[in-house]
């Protein structure tokens, strides 16, 4: 090296006083100390070989990788960053992979496949609840002989508490895969049970998840569904609407008849007023179907509670059994804004989800307490075009000038019209939303719109779609997996789906506390 190169280098390292962080000056000595920084972190990392005492497994549901980096630069925008350098809560921990999730039937998976993959340690057919692949879908007589054992089955038979949080229905896809065993997610209730269905031995969802006889029982299942779980002769506290249940049974009152400790709420005033030192079990169903979504259901007035809070009340429950727990989590409305095309209310429930994540970091123990942080599927959602730094993630593109300065009007595609940084592959399209008006575009109205005039960053815009569909759909990329705690080095490269719960289920040293169940 030239003598004035090694000079200069010198010079160079020997000034590096910044770290570029949130908040902090960026020079191209801070860019360089970040680096070493992340390097001296990453060296001093030392495997954990341990017991993982206790499990905790977040699912972002369609929370592909667009959705975390779009929501890293949401969330850093709404704290007054320019985004880009944000990061997530689960983004700190330290082992990060991918997972494939493909069906055993499709290229672009559904939830219960995928979430009966990451609960069951096999991949299955779309559609299908904690069943193997020779079931055929909604066909019950099929379904009789391909159950499989769900991974918080045997965490009860091991000893370990349990317990489900979600912000869809209890009986949805995702958590009711840690539960039930069913060859139609649709069934969430006898009403969607089809005559042959019940006649050849299948039980709904939510008689299911009542019914559930491993272990203790679920220690603390939180979510939406109410109606699933109400006769339609009872009228809902909340919406003065009927049950949905057709054979009478009121299953909130039979669950209360089960576990004469357990306590049953409906509101997020009653959730805050539980006292975990003397709460053993809990039922908390809090919407006649999904809970809102986080930016429909803030502040103290809503009757809703958020997930970090039903995560924290959760862990504090659980943690008192000395053998450990086993707890997933589910940020289930990303997925749902996503079909509808509103990519700022996915974006505000992968937030939330990061929050709910931050709870549980400083609630537990990396040494005794891995935690996988993953999605079941992606979605189309695009981040495109080149916008400058720090534009606004939910704005129209504007881009650098020549000297690599920002303009000061947005960028003008071929047909001279604005766009936006985000947009999806397919789905409804444009809609603007405001008021409560929601307008789609329709096949009558088709093509691009002009939207020099639309606010994109409001709560109710609809992202523009390049293949009109009634919905949007999902994505069959990759996932990440992000972990941390005992074991979560095995996370290390392109993994199988259903790898997830053979890390799990090796972590926890189940085949040690409890005999295996035979698959």
């Amino acid at each position: 090296m030239p003598a004035h190169r090694r000079l200069k280098f010198t010079v160079f390292t020997a000034c590096m006083l910044f770290i570029a962080v949130p908040g902090m000056a960026e020079t191209p000595e801070s860019w360089y100390q970040s680096g070493q920084a992340e390097l001296e972190r990453a060296l001093a990392y030392r495997q954990n070989t341990g017991l993982a005492k206790n499990i905790i497994l977040f699912v972002g549901d369609g929370m592909g990788i667009s959705t975390v980096t779009a929501a890293r630069i949401y969330d850093g925008q709404s704290r007054g960053q320019t985004g880009e350098e944000n990061s997530l809560s689960f983004e700190s921990l330290p082992f990060l992979a991918l997972s494939k999730t493909y069906n055993t039937n499709q290229q672009t998976p559904d939830s219960a496949g995928t979430m009966t993959a990451m609960m069951s340690g096999i991949k299955t057919k779309a559609g299908l609840i904690g069943l193997n692949q020779n079931a055929e879908r909604a066909n019950c007589r099929t379904s009789l002989d391909a159950d499989i054992p769900t991974f918080l089955e045997q965490a009860e038979q091991a000893g370990l508490s349990t317990g489900i949080v979600t912000t869809t229905r209890i009986t949805h896809a995702t958590p009711a895969a840690t539960y039930a065993h069913i060859p139609e997610r649709d069934w969430e209730d006898d009403a969607d049970l089809p005559t042959e269905a019940i006649e050849d031995g299948c039980k709904d969802i939510a008689q299911q998840l009542i019914e559930f006889e491993f272990g203790n029982g679920i220690e603390v299942t939180m979510g939406g569904g109410r109606a699933s779980f109400l006769p339609n002769t009872e009228i809902d506290p909340q919406t003065e609407r009927p049950g949905n249940r057709r054979d009478g049974r009121d299953l909130i009152s039979e669950w209360q008849d089960k576990y004469k400790d357990g306590t049953y709420l409906w509101n997020r005033e009653q959730l805050a007023a539980v006292d975990p030192a003397s709460t053993d079990r809990l039922l908390g169903l809090f919407s006649p179907s999904h809970m809102r979504y986080h930016q429909d259901r803030q502040g103290e007035t809503s009757a809703q509670p958020s997930l970090p809070l039903m995560t924290q009340k959760t862990i504090e429950i659980l943690q008192k059994n000395p053998k450990g727990f086993f707890l997933m989590v589910e940020a289930g409305r990303i997925d749902h804004a996503h079909h509808a095309g509103n990519a700022q209310r996915a974006l505000q429930d992968t937030s939330e989800l990061s929050d709910a994540v931050n709870v549980a970091l400083a609630l537990t123990n990396s040494e005794d307490t891995l935690i996988i942080v993953t999605a079941d599927h992606s979605h189309t959602l695009t981040m495109a075009g080149y916008p400058t730094r720090g534009n606004p993630i939910l704005g129209k593109v504007v881009s650098n000038d020549g000297a690599g300065n920002p303009e000061s009007n947005p960028q003008l595609a071929e047909d001279q019209l604005p766009y936006t940084t985000l947009g999806y592959r397919n789905g409804r399209g444009f809609a603007t939303g405001m008021g409560g008006d929601t307008r789609y575009r329709t096949a009558s109205d088709p093509g691009r719109k002009d939207l020099t005039k639309v606010d994109s960053t409001h709560p109710d815009y609809h992202q523009e779609a390049l293949v009109p569909l009634d919905m949007e759909t999902h994505a069959a990329e990759d996932v990440a997996i992000y972990a941390g705690g005992p074991w979560a080095h095995l996370f290390q490269q392109t993994h199988e789906q259903h790898y997830i719960y053979h890390v799990m289920r090796h972590a926890a040293q189940l085949d040690l506390r409890a005999a295996p169940v035979d698959q």
